[in-house]
């Protein structure tokens, strides 16, 4: 069974799906680092340099290589529910997991994490917390059109969320 988290960046999917696959005992990938492996650059490189129609392009093609798996904890990046093929492909393979946190949780998370800040592209001219309200508003349909379940990471533990996770989408 695949089992994929969903959700803008800076949300909790790659904590949440190492702590999952811990305690399933299961494999867990986050796409965007896999992404990278493959390329050899960071996300950002591949934005500046080729730009998002191949980015999401590769993007697509990893994580459908990834869902071929028999068993998988699989954290995605924040867009990647903007193409249908990719959104068709995580509902297809098992539970998508939504994570959610409102503009200002996340832009303060994104402001803490150096690694966001260096590997991951501004997707629009706007100050930061716009451009993450503006992000959440345009891809909250695709967000809801692919999930299985929504679980906010606003106040609680990971462990905590992924005990929540365990018992609402009865995975095991």
């Amino acid at each position: 069974m695949i089992v994929s988290l969903i959700g803008y960046r800076a949300t909790g999917k790659s904590t949440i799906a190492r702590l999952l696959a811990e305690k399933l005992n299961a494999p867990w990938v986050d796409s965007d680092h896999e992404i990278e492996r493959q390329a050899g650059k960071t996300i950002a490189e591949i934005f500046a340099e080729e730009g998002e129609t191949v980015f999401r392009n590769f993007e697509e093609r990893v994580i459908a290589e990834l869902c071929q798996s028999e068993e998988l904890i699989l954290a995605t990046g924040g867009g990647a529910i903007l193409r249908e093929g990719t959104r068709r492909i995580l509902r297809e393979s098992g539970p998508v997991l939504w994570l959610t946190a409102s503009a200002e949780t996340i832009a303060q998370r994104m402001r803490q994490d150096q690694n966001t800040l260096t590997t991951r592209p501004n997707l629009t001219s706007l100050p930061p917390l716009d451009e993450i309200r503006h992000l959440l508003e345009v891809r909250e349909p695709y967000y809801r059109e692919t999930a299985s379940l929504e679980i906010t990471t606003e106040n609680a533990s990971p462990e905590t969320i992924v005990a929540q996770l365990l018992a609402a989408a009865q995975i095991n």
